[in-house]
């Protein structure tokens, strides 16, 4: 009887926490958690361990118990348990990082090895070849060493014990030091070379202070007393010299390496890398005999290859075009950009009928070649819009898969920044087919640019109206009638530069959806005799638009009325459009563009001009054509 009790009396004081638990609606589950988090924030441990247990079912449990468990790691059980059952979600990997570095620290290398997931993280990567070493498994530790070690930066300090013991075994050698020296100079860490320096022998200490003193001084280079063959490293300082030697005098460097190279022991790989450097920067500094050079160099790297065709190009050389597109590697020779020059180069070399049946081909692409080529044909550009269908079911079944729903409950909590980051973690597992109703998912939230960014995941080119949003109307509307501009135009602008995110800020300080630098935004406030106090004001869609419209208007003016130069000095300044303009006569604007230096202002250029047009489509605005927003290029501008 009273073993009855006992039992009922657990059952009285059990089954009402349970009951609460699952009958406890989704409100008030928020305001539990809601609860808990400010007990935890006030450091009350036993009463927030009460509020979170009193909602283990609430999606963000997790969050909650990770919270306070990356505070609490000694308690080792609770950590194990929490790993064991949240292991696959974020917050599981985010703890196990945390528990790692524990067991780590306190030298607990089977538990670390129990917990270990393959990671990039050096940190970590040199905490697990310590655990194989200190385990037993000291020649899989030392290899691993090995490829950590031969880096062109400072590894971090968990390294030094492994690479303690690399230095004693017989897997360290003179060669390894070398590749570490080098690595360090061509990644421009010259206090780490230094101190590589330090751990070499006499004699290579004194060619080490030479390459040093070469790096420093790449003149030197022309100077045989200084830098001749004397030892093994000769060939490779010297090589390291003319390279550092072309971003200041690429003649020089070019003089010096045709009489010097052949004095000294250069292997193939290194010869390569100098002979597509010198190519490279007499193409993208627009002179006339890159070609020639490029063309009398052998196995150049993939991006000189490319240089080649654009030297050619920039030449008028279609002949040279044409051999040099049929260089290129087979699935570069197939793209979209190379089968459209090689269309130009045939049209232009009279060989009409293949060159229609490329553009032909390509003119039915929503592309910068595809509308190039359109053009080319005098036929209507195409939207090739597919959309994708998704029904409520699908995505009903997404959102309640269990990390979207940590997702939803996080946006429902006023947690963005850590929805997003949750976002991302969730797409990162998906489908492509899941990915593609995710992106509608987000476009259901208003996400404009998380959309965007998410069903390009997918490689999914084709839902227009997804990709390219008709936001902020009467805005762009407004301002593209007030500065005589079509707006489609500021569509395209706004669709390269922010993605429609209003808050969008750049690494350099750019800011909202026209991404207005803030010393710009002054500027142009004077000019509306405006005071730009707070440069946060950026990020009002209203006003950046009427500021970045006028911007670009000043630059289209600057440019005679050219879009595509206008688009150019938008992203990289019209000081480098100046100088990336004709010494003399003209150039075609397809060939102007893709002779671009920065792949950046290439890529934003072509996106721009694309996504004007599409747009003009979308909201049946305007009548541009390719031709009219890039006629050709003069000297004159």
């Amino acid at each position: 009887m009273k073993i009855i009790k006992v039992i009922g009396l657990f059952l009285i004081l059990v089954l009402p926490v349970q009951l609460l638990a699952n009958s406890m609606s989704l409100l008030q589950q928020r305001e539990r958690f809601s609860q808990a988090e400010k007990s935890l924030k006030v450091g009350k441990s036993s009463k927030f361990l009460k509020q979170a247990n009193a909602i283990k079912d609430y999606p963000l449990y997790p969050y909650l118990q990770y919270q306070w468990l990356q505070k609490n790691l000694n308690e080792t059980k609770k950590v194990e348990v929490f790993l064991k059952s949240y292991g696959d979600t974020r917050y599981g990997n985010m703890l196990g990082k945390k528990w790692q570095l524990r067991l780590a620290s306190q030298q607990r290398w089977t538990a670390f090895m129990r917990h270990y997931k393959p990671t990039k993280d050096a940190k970590l990567q040199c905490h697990f070849f310590w655990g194989k070493y200190k385990l037993g498994d000291k020649t899989e530790a030392l290899l691993g060493a090995k490829k950590l070690w031969v880096v062109g930066r400072s590894q971090p300090s968990a390294c030094d014990n492994l690479f303690k013991a690399l230095k004693k075994s017989k897997y360290f050698t003179n060669e390894l030091v070398w590749q570490r020296f080098s690595a360090a100079l061509e990644n421009k860490k010259d206090k780490l070379a230094k101190y590589i320096k330090n751990s070499m022998s006499s004699k290579d200490r004194k060619s080490a202070s030479l390459w040093l003193k070469v790096h420093a001084n790449p003149m030197m280079v022309r100077d045989v007393k200084k830098v001749k063959q004397q030892n093994p490293q000769s060939g490779l300082i010297f090589s390291h010299g003319v390279m550092r030697l072309i971003r200041k005098d690429y003649d020089k460097a070019i003089e010096v390496w045709n009489a010097r190279k052949a004095v000294f022991n250069i292997d193939e790989v290194t010869a390569n890398k100098v002979k597509s450097k010198l190519g490279m920067k007499l193409a993208l500094n627009r002179d006339p005999r890159a070609y020639d050079y490029l063309d009398r160099a052998t196995k150049l790297d993939e991006k000189a290859q490319e240089w080649r065709v654009r030297a050619a190009l920039r030449n008028f050389n279609w002949q040279g075009v044409i051999k040099s597109i049929g260089q290129l590697s087979q699935a570069l020779q197939a793209s979209e950009k190379w089968q459209y020059w090689k269309a130009r180069a045939l049209d232009e070399t009279q060989h009409g009928v293949p060159a229609h049946i490329i553009f032909t081909k390509l003119s039915v692409n929503r592309s910068f070649y595809g509308y190039l080529s359109a053009d080319k044909l005098k036929t209507k550009y195409q939207l090739a819009d597919r959309p994708v269908v998704v029904s409520k079911e699908m995505l009903d079944k997404l959102k309640q898969t269990s990390d979207f729903r940590v997702f939803s409950e996080l946006l429902a909590v006023d947690k963005e920044r850590e929805a997003r980051q949750q976002w991302w973690y969730s797409v990162k597992k998906l489908s492509k087919a899941d990915i593609l109703i995710a992106s509608k998912y987000a476009e259901e939230l208003g996400w404009r640019q998380i959309s965007i960014f998410t069903i390009a995941k997918a490689k999914y080119w084709d839902d227009v109206s997804l990709r390219f949003p008709v936001d902020y109307e009467d805005a762009v509307y407004k301002n593209a009638l007030r500065q005589k501009l079509s707006p489609a135009v500021v569509f395209g602008l706004i669709r390269r530069e922010s993605v429609f995110s209003k808050n969008a800020q750049s690494h350099v300080g750019a800011r909202g959806l026209m991404q207005i630098m803030p010393a710009t935004g002054r500027q142009i406030a004077k000019q509306f005799k405006e005071k730009l106090r707070n440069k946060n004001r950026l990020l009002n869609p209203s006003l950046n638009i009427r500021y970045g419209t006028f911007y670009y208007k000043q630059l289209l003016n600057q440019f005679n009325g050219h879009y595509a130069l206008a688009a150019a000095a938008y992203n990289a300044g019209p000081h480098r459009v100046n100088h990336w303009l004709p010494e003399a006569g003209w150039l075609p604007a397809d060939i102007w563009v893709e002779t671009i230096p920065f792949n950046e202002t290439r890529g934003y250029v072509a996106a721009v001009m694309t996504y004007s047009l599409i747009y003009q489509q979308l909201i049946n605005k305007g009548g541009l054509a390719m031709a009219d927003l890039m006629h050709d290029v003069s000297h004159q501008y």
